[in-house]
C-alpha cells in the first residue's frame, strides 16, 4: 500500500488522501479515497483494507480524477468506528 494525495480538478484546490491498493482477488492495483480529516493517519502499510465503490457506478466521482473506490475498513474495523475512537486497531 502507497499514500499519495491526488490533486483536485478545477476550480476547487486542494489535496485529496489516498492510497493505493493491491486487490488480493487478481493483484491489479488500483487507487482508493481515505476519507474524513486525519483517516489516513489510521491506515499503515501492509494493513488489509475493505474497499467499496465511491458512487456513479464505476466512474471517479466529484473532483479526484481517478479514484473509483474508498476504504471502509480497516484490519477488520470500521474506518469510522476509529475515526470516532469508538474501537482500537488490533495489535498483530
Amino acid at each position: 500500500m502507497w499514500f499519495s494525495g491526488i490533486e483536485a480538478k478545477q476550480p476547487n484546490s486542494a489535496i485529496r488522501k489516498s492510497c493505493r491498493v493491491q486487490l488480493i482477488k487478481n493483484s491489479k492495483k488500483i487507487a482508493a479515497f481515505v476519507p474524513r480529516d486525519g483517516c489516513l493517519n489510521y491506515v499503515d502499510e501492509n494493513d488489509e483494507v475493505l474497499i467499496s465503490g465511491f458512487g456513479r457506478r464505476g466512474h471517479a466521482v466529484g473532483d479526484i480524477p481517478g479514484v473509483r473506490f474508498k476504504v471502509v475498513k480497516v484490519s477488520g474495523v470500521s474506518l469510522l468506528a476509529l475515526y470516532k475512537e469508538k474501537k482500537e486497531k488490533p495489535r498483530s
